[in-house]
């Protein structure tokens, strides 16, 4: 008993216990029998994948969803995605604030390191309020996407993929159900020029990505910009170039290329929209990735790995790491004092953080492209394009999942974990509180 009162779990490792027990519990229901469309239970590592793919919101998958797991399978999917999107402890306090039950002190605390929120004060407020939030929006996405499905699938089967795809694309998932007996692995290319659904699925992905934080500024200040917190305007701003210079380069680049020559002019215009946000971090598609030049591979790995804003449902080093790091390095141009924008300023101990998560995120994703490239002998850049997919939880693909060795696999399971519960989290859970309060003496080192 005493072993127990000295065993003190932080928030951070809480995160992580969290998402590691509903990926174990996920893998032992996929593994019933009832789970796959064929004879007997999906393989333990299958379901292992799977699971945890669907948990940390990725969408990388080995066998076709629609047609390798039974419905029970595909709702155990879509549960999974549901709670790994909204958060463990989001979820598991959800269920405390219906129940009537009290939330401690200790408890708001993990609740705050979830959904990053800058203080405990009013964060079961903020909480309710992103959970009807994320029920609202998925609920008008399914209406949307009913709209088209349901005259094309029939009333049952339309509603249950309204309503797959609106969950999958609100939590930056990307598993989807279309796939036929002739066409496997068909993400979204059959509505390539649909705007219904490319825009539908688009806007979703936008706002499970833009986070929870930038929600509940709306809610409480409206369009009224000048009350936001920084965060939200670098989340708003940040994102709004990316999603500009992605769609720039697809429409004005891309698309122009001979391959693409079959695609109508609003068939290119849609995509170059869809392609533009898919990347971050959804792993949705309405055209052949594997017909991308060399450039728009390229952008597409970019776009992967800066991913979405903290606190939110998307993966990536996060947009507000890419803008506080171009801060920094607008501040050395300038020969400033310190990084600021805004007329606000940001402290050494922000800069530190987020240099350090970004180089944690480009050494991970190259020392897994490189290892997969050895192990599997497929070329480099479809390597680094599925790594890239895997630590920024997006599911894009170029060199085929199901075609990776049980290795590769692996590797790419442990980059999607590290990729949901984030680089800090996993930081604080396996470092120490202790702090070297000694200051030694400065000595000037030349870099560059």
């Amino acid at each position: 008993m005493s072993f127990f009162k000295r065993v003190r779990i932080t928030p951070a490792q809480t995160i992580l216990l969290g998402f590691f027990f509903l990926i174990l519990g996920g893998t032992l229901l996929l593994m019933l029998p009832c789970a796959t469309s064929g004879p007997g239970g999906a393989p333990f590592l299958d379901a292992l994948f799977t699971a945890t793919s669907a948990t940390c919101v990725t969408g990388l998958v080995i066998h076709d969803t629609a047609l390798y797991w039974a419905p029970f399978g595909q709702v155990v999917l879509l549960l999974l995605i549901q709670i790994g999107g909204m958060g463990v402890v989001t979820m598991a306090v959800a269920i405390f604030m219906f129940s009537g039950r009290k939330i401690s002190l200790k408890q708001r605390w993990v609740m705050q390191e979830s959904i990053s929120a800058p203080q405990v004060g009013g964060i079961v407020r903020m909480t309710g309020f992103i959970l009807k939030a994320a029920l609202l929006l998925e609920g008008i996405g399914t209406l949307l996407l009913a709209l088209r499905f349901c005259p094309q699938f029939g009333l049952g089967k339309g509603l249950w993929y309204a309503l797959f795809h609106a969950v999958s694309a609100f939590c930056n998932a990307g598993f989807d159900l279309m796939a036929t007996e002739e066409v496997s692995y068909p993400s979204l290319t059959g509505y390539a020029g649909d705007p219904l659904v490319s825009l539908t699925i688009a806007g979703l992905i936008v706002l499970g990505g833009i986070g929870f934080l930038t929600w509940h500024d709306f809610r409480m200040h409206g369009i009224h910009w000048s009350r936001y917190r920084l965060q939200s305007k670098l989340v708003l701003c940040t994102t709004a170039a990316l999603l500009l210079a992605g769609f720039l380069f697809f429409v004005l680049y891309e698309f122009r290329q001979a391959q693409w020559q079959g695609l109508s002019a609003g068939e290119r215009v849609l995509s170059a929209v869809f392609q533009s946000v898919s990347p971050r971090t959804a792993g949705f598609n309405t055209v052949d990735l594997t017909q991308l030049s060399p450039p728009g591979q390229m952008i597409m790995i970019l776009l992967m790995l800066a991913g979405g804003a903290p606190g939110s449902t998307a993966g990536g080093f996060k947009v507000t790491t890419l803008a506080i790091l171009l801060l920094g390095i607008r501040a050395v141009f300038y020969r400033g004092g310190s990084t600021q924008c805004l007329g606000r300023r940001f402290s050494e101990d922000v800069l530190h953080r987020a240099s350090a998560l970004f180089v944690l995120y480009l050494l991970l994703f190259l020392a897994g492209g490189i290892l997969i490239c050895a192990i599997d002998g497929i070329p480099m850049m479809a390597a680094l394009f599925e790594t890239a997919s895997a630590i920024g939880t997006v599911g894009l693909s170029l060199a085929g999942t199901a075609e990776l060795s049980v290795p590769s696999r692996l590797i790419l399971m442990c980059l999607m974990y590290f990729g949901r519960v984030g680089g800090l989290t996993l930081i604080y859970a396996v470092s120490t509180n202790g702090k070297n309060t000694a200051q030694y003496p400065v000595e000037q080192v030349t870099v560059g």
